[in-house]
């Protein structure tokens, strides 16, 4: 019954199944599976087939009759009963919005996403203020976006490309970057506590795919943050930096400045290119870093 009332509200549009699945972002056999009964959308779908469509949530029910209570017509559906039972009780939002080419769009406030957004375009997207923990990004283009005053918590980002966009007081807890280049990234304000930064180079070898170059780091919180085979580039680190790590990473212009080590790890070969300027280490940072050769003329060793 479902399937059919898709097909025909489909034919009315003269779309084909294919171009239907190219709005809603999924595969056109999984819109046969529909018209043939053999699945059945979620309920976060079934409310976009019914923009996309022009028709109400309630045309897809058996008698077409509208809900007798105040509830919302997705949650009508949701609750009708006998009324799609493979939705029944699930209203966490699940969206995958993944291979999508977002240009100008603006999805600030987006709450609860907790899904998928890889190998997609997204440049010049408003994300303001959204609820982006526990999220996935792979392969990605996400140029001149804004995220300001979102939450990243527990995300894994990778082997993405993400240039000249606005992190500002953003929480980043917990995330994880693999093999993405980071450049031109205004990070004034965020959070990088438990954050780790990896490239996908072998052990001793930089690899460039893991680059955080031209990026703007003020009044950014830096606690057990940990910086793997990286390539760091014209960046300036200032502020307490505490149990922290940079490990076999390449030093290109890097800057700590006004900073305060402590119980920070350095591990490499040289660390000469570093410059420090007014800052102070606690005795084992300051050993770590006296050990790669580095500079000390700038380091002052920290008292108790």
């Amino acid at each position: 019954m479902i399937g059919n009332k898709i097909a025909e509200a489909r034919k009315k549009l003269n779309l084909s199944q294919s171009q239907l699945a190219e709005r809603l972002f999924i595969s056109s056999q999984a819109v046969g599976k529909w018209e043939r009964g053999e699945s059945m959308p979620d309920i976060i779908t079934f409310t976009r087939l019914s923009e996309i469509l022009g028709v109400d949530l309630n045309y897809f029910s058996e008698t077409s009759q509208p809900p007798t209570t105040e509830m919302s017509p997705a949650e009508a559906l949701v609750n009708q009963p006998g009324l799609l039972p493979n939705v029944r009780q699930k209203k966490r939002r699940s969206w995958d919005m993944s291979r999508g080419n977002w240009v100008g769009a603006d999805f600030s406030g987006l709450k609860n996403l907790h899904e998928k957004f890889s190998s997609s375009n997204m440049q010049r997207c408003k994300f303001i203020g959204s609820d982006l923990s526990g999220l996935h990004l792979k392969g990605n283009n996400v140029d001149s976006c804004d995220f300001s005053g979102s939450d990243f918590g527990s995300s894994h980002i990778q082997a993405s490309n993400m240039v000249n966009n606005s992190f500002k007081d953003c929480s980043l807890k917990d995330t994880n970057f693999s093999e993405s280049f980071i450049s031109g990234c205004d990070f004034t304000g965020t959070d990088f506590t438990g954050v780790g930064f990896r490239s996908g180079g072998f052990t001793g070898v930089v690899d460039k795919s893991g680059t955080l170059e031209g990026n703007t780091l003020t009044d950014a919180v830096w606690n057990n943050t940990s910086f793997n085979q990286m390539y760091l580039a014209d960046i300036v680190f200032q502020g307490t930096i505490e149990d922290c790590s940079f490990e076999n990473c390449a030093f290109t212009r890097v800057t700590f400045r006004n900073a305060i080590l402590i119980n920070t790890f350095f591990k490499n070969k040289s660390l000469k290119r570093i410059r420090f300027i007014d800052c102070q280490a606690d005795r084992m940072t300051f050993e770590f870093l006296k050990n790669g050769k580095a500079d000390m003329s700038g380091i002052t060793l920290l008292t108790t």
